[in-house]
């Protein structure tokens, strides 16, 4: 394996046993339920419980002084290098601070390379992300050539969403109060991807909540319609592990691939405060995130 670390956020998703399996370094970052911090109490059940209840969450990005401490203590730690793949500039201004910090360090550590990627994906979509830099360097890639093949294929990684109460896309300002009240009481479920920029998009609703599961393996068919390259699947969720495993189980079926080849987790609690409970989401590797049709 090559010697350089592979570091990201907590909003990849990837649980502590995944991390230490992978050699994966994981930042925390915070958030807060009704006014208090949570951090390693709460369960992710609980935590969607509390907001199924009321509670407001928020969250806050890592600031250049977090990065400067986390990253000095791996280089007092570890004599390698680091690459750092961060949480969606679109959504976050965190990749823009871990930037701030790597030229803060440099005067500190002159002989040491810190590389910044931005991932432009969020949840399990960063986590596919991040599996797939660190398959390269368990292949053999150097710490250089890690940072240009993810800065080269951070496109690749396709993100498709729906949620099931469209009140926490409103919370978040992602929807009017009219249409939140309006989708409810029809029933309406909204579609949506994380575009080339990072950002997280609208692009269609249906009626229905299996309805929605199903596009979601719909649209990852359409965007595999040339064959599937890479048949690692991610499958996100927001305390709602059934509905994951039926997409689970649709994804097995249209694509001929086995449970190894697919991987479920929670939704965390920064991404989950903004989406809600109920959210599933589909992460798989594409040609593109373009995004044709809906």
């Amino acid at each position: 394996m090559s010697n350089f670390l592979i570091v990201s956020d907590a909003t990849c998703d990837l649980p502590e046993s995944y991390a230490q399996q992978h050699n994966l370094h994981i930042i925390p970052m915070s958030y807060l339920v009704d006014g208090e911090d949570y951090h390693g109490t709460l369960t992710l059940h609980d935590f969607y419980d509390k907001m199924r209840a009321g509670s407001m969450t928020t969250t806050s990005q890592i600031t250049p002084a977090q990065f400067v401490d986390y990253f000095s203590d791996l280089f007092e730690r570890y004599d390698e290098d680091i690459l750092y793949l961060g949480f969606s500039s679109a959504l976050s201004g965190t990749v823009s601070n871990a930037v701030v910090a790597a030229g803060m360090l440099k005067e500190s550590y002159p002989n040491r390379t810190l590389h910044v990627v931005d991932s432009y994906a969020a949840a399990l979509g960063e986590g596919l992300f991040v599996h797939e830099v660190l398959r390269r360097r368990a292949q053999g890639f150097s710490c250089e050539e890690a940072a240009h093949w993810a800065r080269e294929h951070a496109q690749n990684i396709c993100h498709y969403f729906t949620v099931d109460d469209l009140h926490f896309l409103h919370r978040g300002g992602r929807v009017s109060k009219a249409t939140a009240v309006v989708g409810t009481v029809l029933g309406i479920k909204p579609l949506l991807h994380v575009n080339e920029q990072g950002q997280l998009i609208n692009i269609g609703k249906v009626r229905g909540r299996r309805a929605s599961l199903d596009w979601l393996v719909d649209r990852m068919a359409a965007k595999l319609a040339g064959g599937m390259t890479d048949r690692t699947v991610f499958i996100g969720h927001g305390d709602c592990l059934e509905d994951a495993r039926y997409v689970a189980g649709l994804v097995k079926k249209r694509f001929d691939i086995g449970d190894e080849d697919i991987y479920i987790d929670y939704i965390g609690p920064v991404i989950g405060s903004h989406s809600g409970p109920g959210t599933v989401a589909l992460f798989f590797v594409g040609p593109d995130r373009s995004e044709g049709g809906k």
